[in-house]
């Protein structure tokens, strides 16, 4: 029986790193994680994301995500206004959308072009 997500992934072109790590890592504040090393060797970056993770995996022929996107929990509107801000600031716009169940939420690309969407966890 399936009882949750234990990660999702997104994928990134070679040499991703670096941009990962300052977009998810700096921007979002996402705790980078060790990778196991039978893993290590093939590129790309882990993130916390709650007691899930978010895995930026490489693919030799990437192409971008256009509607299919991870929706990231963010603690509540105020930290979400703050992190679009953030977002903008750093050339990363960010568009806000109707909210969903009456939770605030944006739209936004992620270095590689990723679709992403943050919303107010409450």
């Amino acid at each position: 029986m399936i009882v949750g997500i234990d990660h999702v992934q997104v994928a990134a072109p070679p040499g991703c790193e670096e941009a990962a790590r300052s977009f998810y890592g700096d921007l979002l504040g996402m705790e980078e994680l060790p990778k196991p090393a039978e893993l290590a060797g093939r590129g790309g970056v882990w993130f916390a994301c709650g007691s899930q993770q978010l895995h930026v995996g490489v693919q030799q022929h990437f192409i971008p995500a256009a509607k299919a996107h991870p929706a990231l929990s963010v603690l509540d509107e105020s930290a979400l206004r703050t992190l679009v801000e953030r977002l903008r600031a750093a050339g990363h716009p960010a568009e806000w959308d109707e909210p969903l169940n009456a939770r605030p939420r944006v739209h936004l690309r992620d270095p590689f072009g990723n679709r992403l969407e943050l919303l107010s966890s409450i």
